[in-house]
């Protein structure tokens, strides 16, 4: 091999070193360079205070997810109305009519220095769900339920915001708020106003943080 040959595989090698050392020194949102990332997770529990139809209404739900870096969570959730709420009826002699509604979708959610024992923590869940009336009548002492009047479904996103406490280092609870927005519904004697509303939750959160 000539002389000349040999400089320029030299310079090759080198130029790789050098490129390859840059790349390693490379800042990002998960790794910050170090080339390793923390993956956790948790599931939350979540209880909801809110309106439905201009009336006090309590969800029941939840989220959960993987957790990168003990900052960034990306998961899915799902929340369902609880309580009886009156739909209105054409004649008094039909059967009580009942609202339901329920949505899921997909959470993505960034705690703020989340090794403190009190922190903050920012998300949304964006997706849809659904509103219907149930119908209940008694019937020879038995109550029959029909859950699939005026069905229709809708887009949601709710972003909220926690303040939690870490009880252990892997359990924590959080209170805070959410504001749903929801567009698209059809069912007649509702509308999305009156689906959208503000909450306060409290939530429970286990897992490897």
């Amino acid at each position: 091999m000539k002389l000349r040959q040999l400089c320029l595989l030299a310079a090759a090698m080198l130029l790789a070193q050098y490129s390859f050392a840059q790349d390693a020194g490379i800042e990002s949102l998960a790794g910050k360079g170090r080339g390793k990332i923390r993956v956790g997770g948790f599931g939350a529990p979540t209880i909801k205070y809110t309106t439905f139809d201009k009336k006090s209404a309590l969800m029941l739900g939840g989220y959960a997810g993987v957790m990168l870096n003990s900052r960034l969570m990306l998961g899915a959730g799902a929340y369902g109305l609880t309580n009886n709420i009156d739909a209105p009826r054409a004649n008094a002699a039909d059967p009580e009519l009942f609202w339901n509604m329920w949505y899921t979708g997909f959470v993505p959610e960034y705690t703020i220095k989340s090794n403190k024992l009190i922190h903050a923590a920012v998300g949304a869940l964006i997706g849809g769900g659904g509103v219907y009336k149930s119908a209940r009548w008694w019937r020879d002492g038995d109550i029959d339920i029909d859950d699939s009047i005026d069905h229709s479904g809708f887009f949601v996103a709710e972003p909220h915001a926690s303040v939690e406490v870490n009880i252990t280092s892997f359990l924590r609870i959080g209170v805070g708020g959410s504001y749903r927005f929801v567009q698209g519904s059809n069912t007649p004697g509702i509308t999305d106003g009156r689906l959208s509303g503000p909450a306060a939750h409290f939530t429970i959160k286990a897992g490897r943080f």
